[in-house]
């Protein structure tokens, strides 16, 4: 089976490697949520999911192989060696007005954003009059570190925790509305590029060690990525519930993931052979593809959503390991 992006090559269950071992009830969750919007072919395997989920692990995976036929997934010359790295929701102090260290911005989209294209790069932003008019009155609320608003940005929503005037202590979700249709420049690579951070280095705790010891050079690392992401104010009622992701259902932790949907609809479930970023331990099991990003290129190639808190920003920050991938899809 080929898709515009990869190819699909059938294989038996006992090729998955620790299909056994997984957790698989744990993914019944996040197989409710795809089936709010579900992919192509999914729908009778939905309408059985809505009616409960079976008793356990065993259980489960014995469902899904009544229905589902596993497929590993290639690029196109067929290569089925990729690329896994992890995503989170941050969550950063700000503020609704500019006060004491609060002085770096988030905005919502510009009123003009759609008729210029590209929309001004953030160096334009931070330093042109006329690209900075674009977005004045913009500004959703503001943060201490230029950083927190660069891995906002990268990640694509986060949480906001704001004080508010009568010292009351609240959380918001900001989620992703936009951005200046400019290119993605990882900052890592740029580090790298300048000889100051070796690859092994480049991960997100990194990048914010190496800011901490060379604050004037900030703006510069900052600007090599031109890319700027606006946002919307949503409310969390319930801290539990993810960020949607791009199939517009919310994220689950540990079985949400990104991919790029030219190579597995959103919707799909996928079968993944990892490993973890801190210990190195495996990491196998079967997630749902709900998410998408400017990075997550390419057949074997997913982004895995860790959730939110400092554990998942330290596993997410970290991780870019080697990776196999198969897609579940239903047998009819």
């Amino acid at each position: 089976m080929r898709r515009p992006g990869a190819r699909w090559v059938p294989v038996r269950w006992s090729d998955l490697p620790g299909w056994d071992a997984d957790r698989t009830a744990e993914l019944w969750p996040a197989l409710l949520r795809g089936c709010e919007r579900p992919a192509a072919g999914w729908d009778a395997v939905c309408a059985e999911a809505r009616r409960g989920a079976p008793g356990d692990d065993a259980a489960v995976r014995t469902w899904l192989q009544a229905r589902l036929q596993p497929y590993r997934v290639e690029s196109l010359d067929g290569a089925a060696a990729g690329l896994i790295t992890g995503y989170f929701e941050p969550l950063v102090e700000a503020s609704r007005t500019p006060r004491g260290k609060f002085r770096v911005p988030l905005w919502t989209p510009p009123a003009d954003l759609a008729t210029r294209k590209p929309y001004w790069t953030r160096q334009q932003l931070d330093t042109l009059p006329a690209a900075q008019a674009s977005v004045r009155g913009r500004e959703l609320a503001w943060l201490a570190d230029p950083l927190d608003a660069l891995i906002l940005q990268i990640q694509g929503s986060g949480r906001l925790q704001l004080t508010q005037p009568d010292g009351t202590p609240s959380v918001v979700r900001v989620a992703y509305a936009g951005h200046n249709d400019q290119p993605y420049k990882s900052v890592g690579r740029w580090l790298i590029d300048q000889g100051e951070l070796r690859p092994d280095q480049a991960s997100w705790p990194g990048i914010k060690a190496w800011a901490q010891l060379n604050p004037k050079r900030v703006p510069e690392m900052l600007w090599a990525n031109p890319r700027v992401v606006f946002f919307r104010e949503e409310p969390l009622p319930d801290p539990n519930v993810g960020p949607r992701g791009a199939q517009g259902v919310p994220l689950t932790p540990g079985r949400s993931v990104a991919i790029d949907p030219t190579s597995v609809p959103y919707g799909s479930a996928l079968w993944l052979d990892t490993t973890e970023p801190l210990s190195n331990t495996p990491l196998r099991r079967v997630v749902m593809a709900q998410d998408t990003g400017s990075a997550i290129t390419g057949a074997v190639r997913v982004d895995y959503f860790w959730g939110w808190g400092s554990v998942a920003e330290q596993q997410a920050g970290r991780m870019k390991q080697p990776l196999r991938v198969w897609v579940l899809v239903p047998r009819n």
